[in-house]
């Protein structure tokens, strides 16, 4: 009866500690996917804000809480990642991203695709790029990727020529051929709507172009091509890149919720990449 009672107690043992294995286990496997997680992203104001309340959405359904932090200039989001307050951010393209990088010494690194938002060239007081004249001043953004981008748009506008393969490094600087003499103004890309009525013609990003009325398909003068290089990521600190949870922030953004979202309310000017 004791050697019964015995085998009895190591069998209820060996039954729990197996339990106990299993459910390690399983709890491990579902790390990363569906276990509760939370994520603080940075993003830009405007258009940004309503695709990411899509992503949220998606997110939540898989336990995963997005709080979204909202900027209103390019430099700060990529600052406060490397200084840990955010887990990740999303505003910037991958040129902008390298150059920054290298400008700032942070340890930043690309995890995904988001959108494309083809730059445009705006105006107040003309409706052709033909129209400009000699002279005439044009506003585009001062930071190096942004600059060098709308440098680009007026290459292929016939307003300028560059010099042979300069590409995103392109300053006004590298300029070769100006045959109307333009003057460029270089100015902080989120005020360039403001000042506008000062300038003859101006690249606007798009996010700040619908953020100030403007439709780009309709509106811009002249605009990239909806197939441009210049597509904006999600960013994370290189020591972070393999966690799960950002395979979840991955999948709520490429979800079909929200491509659906963005070719519905924005598919005239935003291009989903995935």
């Amino acid at each position: 009866m004791k050697q019964k009672i015995v085998m009895v107690v190591l069998t209820l043992v060996l039954t729990a500690a197996l339990a106990a294995c299993g459910s390690k286990s399983e709890s491990n496997g579902a790390e990363g996917s569906g276990d509760k997680a939370k994520l603080k992203v940075g993003i830009s104001a405007g258009v940004e804000e309503e695709i990411w309340k899509q992503v949220q959405e998606v997110a939540a359904k898989d336990n995963l809480e997005i709080e979204l932090v909202v900027f209103n200039d390019y430099v700060q989001p990529n600052k406060v990642l490397a200084e840990g307050e955010l887990d990740a951010n999303a505003f910037q393209h991958e040129p902008y991203l390298d150059q920054f990088k290298k400008d700032n010494n942070l340890d930043i690194v690309k995890i995904a695709n988001t959108l494309n938002f083809p730059i445009g060239f705006y105006s107040e007081k003309i409706k052709e790029v033909s129209e400009i004249k000699e002279g005439d001043v044009i506003g585009l953004p001062n930071d190096p990727t942004n600059g060098a981008r709308a440098l680009i748009l007026f290459e292929n506008a016939g307003l300028i020529k560059l010099k042979e393969g300069v590409g995103i490094t392109a300053t006004v600087r590298d300029i070769a051929e100006n045959k109307l003499n333009l003057k460029f103004e270089e100015l902080d890309a989120a005020f360039i709507p403001k000042a506008l009525g000062d300038l003859t013609a101006a690249v606007i990003n798009t996010n700040y172009a619908v953020e100030a009325g403007f439709v780009p398909t309709k509106d811009a003068i002249f605009i990239e091509p909806k197939d441009s290089p210049w597509v904006n990521i999600i960013a994370v600190r290189t020591e972070d890149k393999d966690k799960p949870v950002f395979q979840r922030l991955i999948k709520a953004y490429h979800s079909d919720q929200v491509k659906k979202f963005v070719e519905e309310k924005y598919g005239t000017y935003i291009v989903a990449s995935w």
